[in-house]
């Protein structure tokens, strides 16, 4: 009897957990069996290793062969672990060297010639494996040039099993085989657009900038053509980099949503899903294995819903505990899914079915109870969440076809979004918070950020009218910090709370 150990990763969200992979034979009836919560295509792993190993000259022991994961409480998914549980079932044969595969991570899909195809989620995995100390992991060819992103951790490419059982010292003949490619990149702009490209539209522009500065989340509204999806398309290019922490956080998730990750891209995200969207689609999702859903792709950056009236009421609601915690927990049976969800929301409708309800020489052929009922799918407590809510126009054509260019580019208002945000990190370094939009209303509304009276005078007012919720009270007081940012002042007045209870409310205070 010999017990064979080697290491693999399992994946719950974004979180990497190390797996032990002991494999046992004993003399009973021959059998090849897998248990510590595998699902089914962990489950099929037995036959797809009993026929790499067969093709790739490995000999399996002719005895009961038990391979267990350890934690067996911990619910394993995915073909992932192909590799690491050839390596240990080949091992209990003592052709390999037990200590150099039991200090080693192995990650990958074997294919029945014993190949190794790739698989999603090896960026976090690698990471888990380099957290953990390991040294030396093992991942298909095709996911060598992602692994290598991991600093501290040796990553070795490889295209066969073969290859790997060298490695640990079987005398095996590696026959040259073409390895399995990796899936295409996504297909990225060539260049983000600019802001300079916005012609007319100088209050949409501010509006987009104080979003920006304080991570605030916005509503636009207006007819068709009046430019709220060349605006929000803008808004990553005056986003500042992300630090190096949130691009791999980033990464990370592209990875795990089955893209090919071969940089570390430290543009803001931008993702709009059609309004056709499910629930699943837009949180994320899955019977079997939890995948990261649009809001999710969209950490870190822009969530852009486009006729956000059209989509279903239940998945726009499915946003508001997300938009509040920044992060969203998937529960199905047997398992819970934690991923990281902050990202900031950029609603743009129309004000009516046909979209020309109010628009100046335009004729609106919706009923009253049509435009009621359309204005009513962004649910009261979605709209309270939203900070910005901004009326959008169409142009006047002499300005549209003049060819002038708006006199800021996406540049200038990257450097004062950041120079906005530097004065919010400084004034919250002592905080968890970084952004004025994280700031716990509390904070804003007792202590020394309170506002003197006659600032904050416009605000108490609407509050006691009714035309805020205590949330929409701590949201304009964000804002509030956010134009005084921009103003480059220390202390919000009565100009910057009442632009603030404007931008939130579309009216004057």
């Amino acid at each position: 009897m010999k017990t064979a150990r080697t290491w693999a990763v399992a994946m719950t969200g974004v979180d990497g957990h190390l797996v032990e992979i002991e494999a046992d034979v004993s003399n009973q009836t021959p059998e090849f069996k897998i248990i510590g919560l595998p699902d089914k295509a962990l489950g099929e792993a037995a036959q797809r290793v009993h026929n790499a190993c067969k093709n790739a000259q490995l000999e399996l022991p002719r005895q009961r062969l038990t391979v267990n994961l350890s934690p067996a409480s911990l619910p394993k998914h995915g073909s992932g672990f192909d590799l690491g549980i050839a390596v240990a079932a080949v091992a209990t044969r003592g052709v390999l060297e037990s200590a150099s595969i039991a200090r080693t991570v192995h990650i990958g899909e074997l294919g029945l010639d014993g190949r190794l195809r790739p698989v999603p989620g090896v960026l976090p995995a690698v990471f888990a494996a380099a957290r953990a100390g390991f040294a030396h992991v093992f991942v298909p060819i095709a996911n060598k040039a992602e692994a290598q992103l991991v600093p501290g951790i040796e990553v070795h490419g490889v295209s066969t099993l073969g290859e790997v059982a060298r490695w640990h010292g079987a005398d095996v003949e590696v026959a040259e085989v073409v390895p399995v490619p990796a899936a295409p990149a996504p297909e990225h702009a060539a260049e983000v657009p600019d802001l300079a490209d916005v012609v007319g539209q100088e209050e949409a522009v501010d509006a987009l900038l104080a979003a920006a500065a304080g991570g605030h989340h916005l509503l636009m509204s207006g007819p068709p053509g009046a430019g709220k999806t060349m605006l929000a398309q803008r808004m990553p290019g005056i986003l500042p980099a992300l630090t190096e922490e949130a691009a791999l956080e980033v990464a990370s998730i592209r990875s795990l949503s089955g893209d090919s990750v071969t940089v570390i891209d430290t543009l803001p995200p931008l993702e709009a899903p059609h309004h056709s969207a499910s629930v699943a689609a837009l949180v994320g999702g899955g019977s079997r294995a939890a995948r990261p859903g649009s809001i999710v792709r969209a950490h870190r950056g822009i969530l852009f819903l486009d006729e956000a009236a059209e989509f279903s009421r239940v998945a726009l609601d499915a946003l508001r505990q997300p938009l509040e915690s920044g992060r969203i927990e998937i529960h199905r049976s047997g398992f819970t899914a934690s991923f990281p969800a902050r990202f900031q929301l950029v609603l743009a409708t129309n004000p009516c079915p046909c979209g020309n309800y109010g628009v100046r020489g335009a004729e609106c052929v919706c009923p009253p109870m049509a435009i009621r009922r359309y204005s009513s799918r962004l649910s009261g407590p979605l709209r309270d969440r939203i900070d910005i809510e901004l009326q959008v126009a169409r142009v006047a054509a002499a300005r549209a076809t003049s060819g002038e260019r708006s006199a800021r580019d996406s540049a200038a208002a990257r450097e004062q979004v950041s120079h906005a945000r530097q004065r919010s990190s400084r004034r919250w370094a002592e905080t968890p918070w970084r952004l004025n939009a994280e700031v716990p209303g509390s904070w804003l509304r007792q202590g020394r950020f309170r506002l003197p009276i006659p600032a904050r005078a416009p605000l108490d007012r609407a509050l006691e009218r009714g035309l805020l919720t205590l949330r929409g009270y701590d949201r304009v007081l964000r804002l509030a910090w956010t134009m005084a940012d921009l103003a480059g002042i220390d202390t919000p007045g009565r100009d910057e709370v009442g632009r603030a209870l404007f931008l939130k409310r579309g009216a004057a205070a």
